[in-house]
């Protein structure tokens, strides 16, 4: 049996590749305005401009927005992306994609509409929003409280505290066993980015206490911690994000040492028909 035949048959086995960016396209909160429009409109039309304007730019930038103008100021919509800081380009067009399609379902016939996957964020509206700070509280979740901590509440005030004056449209920190991630909209000023994230971090603080995790998402930013338990994996990414790398990669790596085995098995058999042949042919 040659070497180079060996390296033959481990090329054709397809080993499974796992990932953990499907908790990328997780659901977590929509909004639809009462305003709808007439369908088949010019409204319609330009809104369609706009949606397809999001995705195409989400394939290689991270954030953008637009304003599709029309013949009249009732036709005018403006809208915006942005992706998760650390999301590679292929990912961030897909979740934006993904969010795209799941506005149109969720807000069909609506002027405006807004959805947040774990990886991204997607808005549009009729009413001019871009640029405007915005602090209302769309969406709170706060763990199972797992008691006061001296240790854990410590490192976890001082990743918030970290977040909060790091700077920058994204953040990310970590202390000890705690993790935390915060983002504003692209179309935010430093100093709004920063008031929004010391708000959204004041009341993660104040609403959540003692739990294991917590999620505040304001209307222009967003804060997020993990203490280590069952929700976030390394940034406070998704629920069960850990655990979904960890099955899966004793899934893949069960399949690949059963592959291995099998290639094993396979040339120690064409040797013994090698074997078999060469005493034939005697």
């Amino acid at each position: 049996m040659t070497l180079s035949l060996i390296i033959f048959l481990l090329s054709v086995i397809s080993f499974p590749r796992f990932s953990v960016s499907s908790s990328t396209s997780e659901f977590l909160y929509s909004g639809c305005t009462q305003q709808r429009y007439t369908p088949n409109s010019a409204y319609e039309s330009n809104l369609d401009s706009l949606l397809t304007s999001l995705v195409n730019s989400a394939t290689y930038s991270s954030y953008n927005n637009f304003t599709i103008v029309g013949s009249t100021p009732q036709d005018v919509v403006y809208g915006l992306y942005q992706c998760r800081g650390d999301l590679a380009m292929p990912d961030c067009a897909t979740c934006v994609a993904r969010a795209v399609t799941r506005a149109g379902d969720l807000c069909r016939e609506t002027c405006g509409g807004a959805v947040q996957l774990d990886g991204c964020f997607v808005k549009y509206d009729n009413a001019t929003f871009l640029g405007v700070e915005d602090k209302t509280v769309v969406l709170k979740q706060c763990g199972p409280s797992v008691g006061y901590n001296p240790d854990a509440m410590g490192s976890r005030d001082a990743v918030l505290a970290g977040l909060a004056g790091s700077g920058g449209n994204f953040r990310v920190g970590g202390s000890g066993g705690v993790r935390g991630v915060a983002q504003c909209s692209g179309d935010l000023s430093s100093g709004e980015c920063e008031d929004c994230v010391s708000e959204a971090i004041s009341r993660l603080k104040s609403d959540c206490g003692t739990a294991d995790y917590g999620d505040m998402f304001l209307g222009k930013c967003y804060a997020r911690y993990s203490t280590g338990g069952a929700h976030h994996e390394s940034k406070a990414h998704g629920k069960a994000h850990h655990m979904l790398f960890h099955k899966e990669g004793q899934k893949t790596f069960a399949i690949i040492i059963g592959s291995l085995a099998g290639v094993a098995i396979l040339i120690i058999f064409l040797a013994f028909l090698s074997k078999i042949c060469g005493r034939q042919g005697k």
